[in-house]
Order: structure tokens, then C-alpha cells, then sequence
């Protein structure tokens, strides 16, 4: 029983952290950022994230992931309240 309330806890813990958490800037989290915040993407879709970035530039909106391969509009929708597009510095 002291098992269950515990990891009862350790679950609403971590969930009113994602609640709380501020969307992710695509154009500059890292990978390890993007593969957690990101439902559905590990840290290989991510690296793969930087990558597509680092190749063709800043992502303009969030539905520019589909570009990357193996991302599709499913997993854009719904992470779309979690992610937005920062403005690149210069």
C-alpha cells in the first residue's frame, strides 16, 4: 500500500509539472529538451529535429515538423499547446 501511495504521488508530481511547464522553442531547445517535452519522440526523432534544423534553417511555425521524416501531423497536434517557434537570433 505504501508502494501505491507513493508512486501515486511521484506520478501528480511529475503531471503538475508538465502542466505547468512553458511551451518548448523548437528553434533552440536541444535534443534531449525535445525528446522530452515532445509526446511520441525520443532522443532519435529529436537529434533528427536538429538536424533538419541545422540543415535548412529556423522552423517558421510549429507544423514545420512534418518536414522532419517520421514526424507527421498526428504527433504536431498533439503537442501543439507545448511547442512554439522563437524568433531567431541574429
Amino acid at each position: 500500500m505504501r508502494y501505491l501511495y507513493s508512486s501515486l504521488l511521484s506520478l501528480l508530481v511529475l503531471l503538475a509539472g508538465q502542466a505547468f511547464a512553458g511551451p518548448v522553442d523548437i528553434n533552440s531547445a536541444d535534443a534531449g529538451t525535445l525528446a522530452t517535452a515532445i509526446v511520441g519522440i525520443g532522443e532519435k526523432k529529436a537529434a533528427s529535429i536538429i538536424q533538419y534544423r541545422e540543415a535548412n534553417g529556423p522552423f517558421a511555425s510549429v507544423d514545420d515538423l512534418a518536414r522532419v521524416k517520421g514526424i507527421g501531423d498526428s504527433t504536431i497536434e498533439k503537442n501543439r499547446q507545448n511547442l512554439m517557434v522563437g524568433t531567431p537570433a541574429n
